[in-house]
């Protein structure tokens, strides 16, 4: 498909309508300085970086590594890469240094611009791995200050130059996520991918340039594409949550209340804190028109509870894998009946992309029966970067020719026709005869009026096969009793999905994208 403004086009463009429209702001006490910036100061900030970038070297098809907090500087890196013709990798300044070491030499980046405060570390760890390629180093970030600081630091700077006009199937992004062998894997994501995501948001959710969104994931999550370029496509303003207010309910709803954010998106775990702490009965929060969430099954309880005290938006339920982005949706209706515990549905696939539902042969089953979701379409990766094996594995090709992502998710069709979630391909266990969904586990778990997030995984055992283990927090910290747990669970659920062992615990541990850490939770089995 072609497209009349490319992804790195996008920010040039608003700027060249709207150029005194403020693009981006950063709230002062959002781990950063505070500040804003217009379209027309962003695109030129943009442009520097391309014109550095260039000057260290870095060509069309590179990879420019992205290692800096949340802020008008990070954007201003990722547009100046695309213009520059690369891809930005975004890595988690808060992860270890070894693991984004890992990440920037894996696909090989021909320059990294970072926050000189993670230099130290991040050098000796890479040093280890291969060359150290070229770096920006930024004395702070905030307002675009302290990189427009590094870029006037440059001791032999080229001319400015015209943006890269690159292929649209060129890679624009890669997000590593985690891999089943222990080491993350890059999704790669070419700039068409991208613009298929960016147009469907357009035409689903009509944004205009007085529409201000939120920009809550952080930039090495797939979330974050949204944020970043449906605002900037259509003139709007970008405000940016960094990440101690991020996960700080209080500062969050005072956020959208003084901010006037218009549309919101975020994991479901962060609306259940609003909700449960944020105070929101007490906020004037009517400027709000979306709330949309995705990354993970958004208890019925808590999507009710928010619903509730915030009942004005559009709620939608957004589905789909990094190797998609979103592929599916679902819009809540106004009204979620009391007795409703099961989660809603995922919906119907997005109009630009395709799906099936296969069997473990890859046939078709019936309208009905469950089998695993997969998808074809514009917004499809790639591949995984530098992995042929598993990006083949990720695959298959009809007889057709067309080539189908397998998303390991298990659904069915509802009576609607909508996608109806029900687990992980590897979230599934045998126990006792029976396959056992652990996150229907979980969806039981939740049905209890004083637990507020569970989380359940299995291990191997050499007497029982495997033994299922529930981790648990409870409003107010309460602590229910094992004999509680039992008998709830003898109510709620099967004889033989009752977990084996309970852990109530004052919080369950979250990834930097704020989805439960399942990992870290079967290490500590």
């Amino acid at each position: 498909m072609a497209y009349e403004v490319q992804l790195h086009e996008l920010l040039d463009s608003a700027a060249r309508r709207t150029p005194g429209a403020v693009a981006v702001e950063e709230p002062d006490g959002a781990q950063t300085t505070g500040g804003a910036v217009t379209y027309c100061q962003l695109a030129e900030l943009s442009d520097r970086v391309r014109d550095r970038l260039r000057s260290l070297g870095v060509r069309p098809g590179d990879r420019v590594g992205l290692y800096m907090r949340k802020s008008i500087d990070g954007l201003a890196v990722i547009f100046g890469a695309l213009k520059a013709g690369a891809a930005y990798v975004p890595v988690d300044p808060q992860a270890p240094p070894s693991r984004n070491a890992y990440i920037l030499n894996d696909c090989s980046v021909r320059a990294v611009v970072m926050e000189r405060r993670l230099e130290a570390h991040w050098r000796e760890a890479i040093e280890q791995l291969g060359p150290t390629p070229q770096t920006i180093l930024v004395d702070g970030v905030g307002g675009g200050r302290g990189l427009a600081a590094a870029l006037a630091d440059d001791s032999a700077p080229v001319s400015a130059s015209s943006s890269n006009a690159s292929a649209p199937t060129e890679l624009a992004y890669i997000l590593y996520t985690s891999g089943s062998t222990g080491k993350p894997k890059g999704v790669m994501l070419s700039k068409a991918n991208a613009m298929s995501y960016v147009d469907w948001c357009s035409d689903v959710f009509e944004p205009s340039a007085s529409d201000r969104f939120s920009s809550h994931a952080p930039f090495h999550f797939d979330l974050s594409i949204l944020d970043i370029y449906v605002p900037l496509k259509h003139g709007a303003t970008l405000v940016l949550v960094g990440e101690e207010a991020g996960k700080d309910p209080c500062r969050l709803a005072g956020l959208i209340e003084q901010r006037r954010l218009t549309v919101w998106y975020s994991a479901p775990s962060i609306l259940s804190l609003l909700a449960q702490y944020g105070d929101l009965a007490k906020r004037d929060l009517s400027s709000l028109r979306l709330v949309l969430f995705a990354g993970e099954v958004f208890p019925v309880k808590h999507l009710r509870a928010v619903k509730a005290l915030v009942p004005r938006p559009r709620y939608f339920n957004l589905y789909g894998p990094t190797e998609t982005n979103v592929c599916t949706y679902y819009e809540i209706p106004a009204e979620i009946p009391v007795e409703r515990t099961d989660p809603y549905p995922i919906g119907k696939t997005c109009e630009h992309l395709a799906s099936r539902v296969v069997d473990g042969a890859g046939r078709d089953v019936p309208a009905g029966d469950e089998g695993e979701l997969c998808i074809a379409g514009g917004s499809v990766m790639q591949g995984y970067w530098n992995l042929p094996e598993q990006t083949a594995r990720a695959f298959f090709v009809d007889a057709a020719g067309r080539s189908w992502y397998r998303t390991g998710d298990i659904v069915k069709t509802d009576a609607a026709g909508d996608f109806v979630f029900l687990g992980r391909r590897d979230r599934m266990v045998k126990r006792r005869g029976y396959r056992v969904e652990l996150g229907e586990i979980e969806a039981g778990l939740y049905r209890h009026p004083a637990i507020r997030e569970a989380a359940v995984v299995a291990t191997s055992n050499d007497e029982a096969g495997v033994r299922i283990r529930a981790f648990l927090s409870c409003h107010d910290r309460q602590r229910l009793s094992l004999v509680q747990l039992k008998r709830f669970c003898a109510e709620n659920l099967p004889l033989y999905m009752v977990p084996d062992t309970f852990e109530v615990v004052d919080a369950l541990p979250k990834t930097s994208t704020d989805k439960i850490d399942y990992q870290r939770l079967k290490d500590s089995t």
